[in-house]
């Protein structure tokens, strides 16, 4: 088979050379994306990572494709309904970052709760001034986690640590979960009203689309910490602003954003198609208003940047793809 990697670091690529001489394997760093899939056109697996953008369009260009290997959890990135549609099975990797993205948790959180960007750029311009600086202990705070998925639960082993009461919110609750580490469930209005921390660890689908909005915000306690490293939409990114603008929001402390790609390469924005409507034009806009608030810190999609992580990553990977090669596909979510 003639297997496409993309957005492939050296160690990667070296990696990949265990599918030959039984496959030919093409690795670059490149995102997938309509201006390069034609070079491509004849594979038949696809390895992308999470800024590559296998929409129809793009899919479109591979007429001989059987299946898709995505390096991720998440698959919003992929058409499943143009996989389901063309025989295309999709693979994830279910589990390779659960202490890593829970870990970038509580640096986020630790880092906003203590004002610690502030402080460092002080003390680096020879400033030794605490005025302002004040931070909040984690002790005895309620941390509400929205999402009780592996990810989810390891912030739970964590928060336990800190001495935090833990209450959750999640469509599917694991009541023996919540008797192992200590928690409760409780419905979203509720939980919102309670934590002075809320985290999110729930996967894009429609139903999480912007499902912390306006509304969601008017229920949270005066002065909450929120943190995302799930997925940019879930939250509704002008809400935000407006919370944190407002004050009702103490700080938030961000790994994902909407429209990252378009963030990543401003040009891109100038590209046919690119910003297909106001509503993305917005996003793009309170994006760039988000990264001057001072109590808000955002990384660049990096939770899940470990080298433990990375090379469960590639193991998974490419076991997804020897699975599949030998007729027993596994980590399957395409839809049927």
């Amino acid at each position: 088979m003639h297997i496409a990697v993309f957005e492939t670091e050296e160690w990667e690529r070296k990696a990949c050379l265990r599918l030959e001489p039984h496959h030919r394997v093409h690795c670059t760093s490149e995102p997938l994306a309509q201006r390069n899939a034609a070079d491509f056109s004849d594979a038949e697996v696809l390895s992308p990572f999470v800024n590559s953008r296998l929409d129809g369009s793009v899919l479109s260009h591979f007429p001989a494709l059987k299946f898709i290997a995505t390096r991720s959890t998440g698959y919003d990135h992929i058409d499943l309904d143009y996989c389901a549609k063309h025989g295309v099975i999709v693979s994830n990797v279910p589990d390779y970052g659960d202490s890593t993205v829970a870990e970038h948790v509580f640096a986020l959180l630790l880092a906003v709760a203590r004002n610690l960007v502030e402080a460092v750029e002080r003390t680096r311009r020879g400033r030794f001034v605490q005025s302002g600086l004040r931070g909040l202990e984690l002790r005895d705070k309620v941390l509400g986690v929205i999402g009780t998925g592996r990810i989810g639960l390891r912030v739970i082993e964590i928060a336990r640590g800190f001495g935090m009461h833990i209450m959750a919110y999640d469509v599917r609750q694991d009541q023996a979960a919540a008797a192992r580490l200590g928690f409760t469930y409780a419905g979203l209005d509720e939980l919102l009203a309670a934590a002075d921390v809320t985290t999110l660890h729930v996967p894009a689908t429609p139903g999480t689309l912007r499902m912390i909005s306006d509304r969601e915000f008017s229920r949270m306690k005066q002065g909450a910490i929120l943190i995302n490293t799930a997925r940019g939409n879930i939250v509704n990114i002008e809400a935000l602003v407006r919370a944190l603008a407002d004050g009702k929001l103490r700080a938030a402390g961000l790994d994902v954003l909407p429209q990252e790609p378009l963030i990543r390469e401003e040009a891109a924005i100038f590209r046919n198609g690119a910003v297909r409507d106001a509503d993305d034009l917005k996003a793009l806009v309170a994006n760039h208003v988000l990264l001057r608030f001072p109590n808000v810190i955002v990384t660049p999609h990096n939770a899940y940047n470990t080298e433990a992580a990375l090379q469960r990553i590639i193991g998974t990977t490419l076991a997804n793809i020897e699975a599949f090669a030998g007729g027993t596909p596994q980590n399957v979510v395409s839809r049927r």
